[in-house]
């Protein structure tokens, strides 16, 4: 899927390095479920994620280069939740705007959701102020999780005031059959 300046690709099991070095990196990998630091268990997982359906976990691409990850998943009717949200250091912050605007737009013209759910560590005070500016209602907290609401208006209408970063939109692209 293309986007303004971003790709997403799905992750294959060739992506395993770089999923790994990006969810084990110190600072990246501190508000992220444990990780296994073996490239095995994650060639493992990435193997049993082709096998499966009611997700998506996309590769993050910027002028050829993958800068980071972020997965659909967690189906509950109308629902998906998102997460796996990770982006190399040293990115533009439209990055960020970009790549959620990416989600929204694949997971509500592509897959038929009309909300979002998601967590996220109250410790992460950066990505759940974007969350909430974005329209997301906390819902409650739970340990040292935030846990969140997006409705279909909400997101419409970040859609539209954050426009000029997908100002085209998306174009999901067929899928490589190599």
């Amino acid at each position: 899927m293309r986007g303004k300046a971003l790709i997403f690709r799905d992750a294959t099991v060739n992506d395993a390095e770089l999923i790994l070095n990006l969810r084990t990196d110190e600072k990246k990998g501190r508000f992220l479920s444990a990780t296994s630091d073996s490239i095995e268990a994650q060639q493992a997982w990435l193997r049993a994620y082709a096998a499966s359906t009611g997700q998506a976990y996309f590769i993050i691409e910027r002028e050829g280069q993958a800068i980071g990850t972020v997965r659909l998943y967690d189906p509950r009717g109308k629902s998906f939740c998102w997460g796996s949200w990770i982006i190399a250091d040293g990115q533009p912050a439209s990055v960020a705007m970009e790549s959620a605007l990416m989600v929204y737009a694949y997971a509500l013209d592509c897959m038929g959701y009309e909300q979002a759910h998601f967590d996220v560590r109250a410790a992460n005070e950066k990505v759940w102020k974007f969350h909430e500016r974005f329209g997301a209602k906390r819902l409650r907290q739970v340990g040292d999780d935030f846990f969140y609401e997006l409705s279909m208006d909400s997101i419409q209408s970040s859609m539209e005031r954050y426009k000029r970063f997908l100002p085209n939109g998306i174009n999901v692209l067929p899928a490589n059959k190599s």
